[in-house]
Order: structure tokens, then sequence, then C-alpha cells
């Protein structure tokens, strides 16, 4: 029903306002106590699905990526399309626009898609009143929690800097998006390699990245109980940036990688919009991304733990993700283009190789 009516109703709208019609669509069934009925449609519960990572336990291992809920008003909504976990962001300091529209595009051809939002959002201090409604995690769950209505959704808060901000202050950013989401997420991402927001790819250099990464881990690491925290790369590296990652993490001893973000590649594509600029996700994107979490994982010895994102559309290719080494992965243009009933049919295909 999605790719045969729904999907095609939707494409035939601007991108960028049928995600937010989507949005309000979602929330109005929600509200209508459609809830329960998509928990039983697309959740798998399966003890077997369950991953312990970074000291946190995710009830399965299929994530949604940063991007889709920037500002934290839908999370425990999508929460009930059977996924594990929620990434919200990429968030900033103070609120900002983003770029010029029309600054969405889709690449149907190519089953992919083309941004270059710029990190619209409507800062952290926003996001975290939304927050502040996941209820904390509790060892004993009513039967009204059981079914999902209260229960603590797993999330991940995606950090950046703002646009006017300049990289040599940009870990002042940082902070302030670390100290004021702390309470409220349950691990974070350093958000260095979208292409959309300019210069922000070079705090991807060896060490302007590892002063970044370490001045956040030294305030983690003040806490009385630190959160984990990764760092989303891109998927350009050369293999020596990818090496350098690997020494920077090891160095700063944060939690793991997320790989990876948009490519600003265009091999292959065919759709006439190509020459948009921005960041590309969707199926072009699946080899590559396999590529570097499989040149991670070797290279480090399966030192630390793989988010692993880009060009999922189906359950072998989540499974190759895994198979090359990540211990999640997380769903964006994939959940666009092939609907919730993705995220089931790839947890489906893991419990059945166990």
């Amino acid at each position: 029903m999605y790719k045969t009516i729904i999907r095609p109703l939707f494409f035939s709208f601007d991108p960028e306002k049928i995600h937010y019609f989507t949005f309000s669509l979602i929330r109005f069934f929600h509200k209508i106590g459609f809830g329960s009925i998509f928990r039983s449609i697309y959740k798998v519960e399966n003890p077997k699905l369950e991953r312990e990572l970074f000291g946190l336990k995710f009830p399965n291992p299929v994530g949604l990526a940063a991007g889709f809920d920037k500002d934290a008003k839908l999370y425990k909504e999508l929460s009930n399309f059977g996924f594990g976990f929620i990434e919200i962001g990429t968030v900033t300091p103070k609120p900002q626009p983003g770029n010029d529209k029309p600054r969405l595009f889709r690449l149907k051809e190519d089953s992919a898609i083309i941004n270059r939002m710029g990190f619209n959002n409507g800062g952290v201090e926003e996001a975290v009143e939304r927050l502040k409604k996941n209820p904390s995690t509790k060892p004993v769950l009513s039967e009204v929690e059981r079914l999902g209505e209260t229960t603590h959704v797993l999330i991940g808060g995606n950090i950046g800097k703002n646009k006017v901000t300049p990289n040599e202050e940009a870990v002042n950013d940082y902070l302030i998006c670390f100290e004021a989401l702390f309470e409220y997420v349950d691990y974070f991402v350093v958000n260095v390699s979208s292409p959309n927001t300019p210069n922000l790819r070079a705090l991807q250099e060896k060490k302007p990245l590892t002063d970044l990464l370490q001045t956040l881990q030294d305030r983690n690491n003040s806490k009385e109980k630190r959160k984990p925290i990764l760092l989303k790369i891109a998927p350009d590296l050369t293999d020596e940036q990818l090496i350098d990652i690997i020494e920077i993490v090891a160095t700063t001893k944060i939690d793991g990688v997320i790989a990876t973000n948009t490519t600003i590649s265009r091999e292959g594509i065919s759709s006439e919009n190509k020459k948009e600029m921005g960041g590309l996700s969707g199926k072009p994107l699946n080899k590559r991304a396999t590529e570097v979490i499989r040149f991670l994982s070797e290279k480090s010895n399966k030192a630390f733990p793989i988010i692993g994102v880009g060009g999922i559309h189906s359950a072998e290719d989540a499974l190759e993700k895994l198979d090359a080494g990540a211990s999640l992965v997380q769903l964006y243009t994939g959940f666009i283009y092939e609907g919730p009933i993705l995220i089931k049919q790839i947890n489906k295909a893991i419990l059945k190789r166990k």
C-alpha cells in the first residue's frame, strides 16, 4: 500500500512541504489512537534483537538517522513504527532557518535524495523542552507503559555549530549543545561531516577534530555519569583520512563512529537534478558506506562500535552493513522510499539468522 498508493501521492508534491505534512499526518493518527495499531503492524519484539553498546540497551538494532526529526517533534510517534532508537538533530545552539529554498530534491530514478538544508532547526533549547516529555527508563513497566504509551524512547542527540560561528570558535557551540542536552539524550553524535554548512568539513582534519572531541570528552568525563559520544563521518574521506579517524578515536577514547553522512559525489547518478548542490543520500551511497564501515572495522581490529547508515533500502542492505562490521544500522532515505515496513523486514531478517 505504501509503495503503490501513499508514496506516489506524496512524491507528487514538493519534498520539503510533504515532509512537514507527513509529520502532521502521523501526529493526527496518533491523537486518534493509531499508535497501538502502528506498533502491532511494524514493531518486532524479541530478546534476540537487543543490543548492548556504550552501556546502553537497544531494543533492536534499527534506528532512525538524524535529519528526519531535527527538532525532536515526533520521536515518540516515530518509535511506534518499530525503530529501536531515534536520533534527533542536527541541533545548534541558536535557532537558524537553514539555506534558501528549494533545498530538498528527489532523484527518483536513483532512489536518492539531495539535500542542502543547512542545519535548519529551532535551536537546542527548543529541542530540550520536547525531550523533557520523554520519560526516564524504569525497571518495571505498567501495562500502559508496556504498550508503549509512556516508555522511554532511546534518543541520540546529534549536535553541530551555527552557520555564523567561525570554525575557530566551533568548540563552544558543541559544548553549549552538549550541556543543554546532557540530561535528555542517551548518547551524543558530533556532526562535522555535513556538506551543507560552509567549511564545516574542515573540522574533520586531524588536529581540529582531535581538539574538538577531546574538549567534549573532558567535559563528559567531569560528569557524575558520562554519556557515550560518537563521531559522524563523511563517506568522501580517503583511506588516509579514515586511518586518522581510527587514531583520533583511540586518542580521545570516544565511544564509536557513525558511518556515513551524505556524499558530495555524483558518480553513477542518472537523474536530471543530479547537479543540485548538497549531500546525496539513498541507494547510490550504499556501496561506499559499506566500504567505509568495513575499512574502519578491519583496520581498527574492531576497536570501537560502528553505526552503519547510507543507502539501506532492503533487509539485505542492512545485513551487509552488519556483516561489514556495524553493530547497529540507521535509516533515512530508505525509510522515505520503502516505508516503515522496511524496519520490520530488517528485524525479521536478523532474527532468521539466529
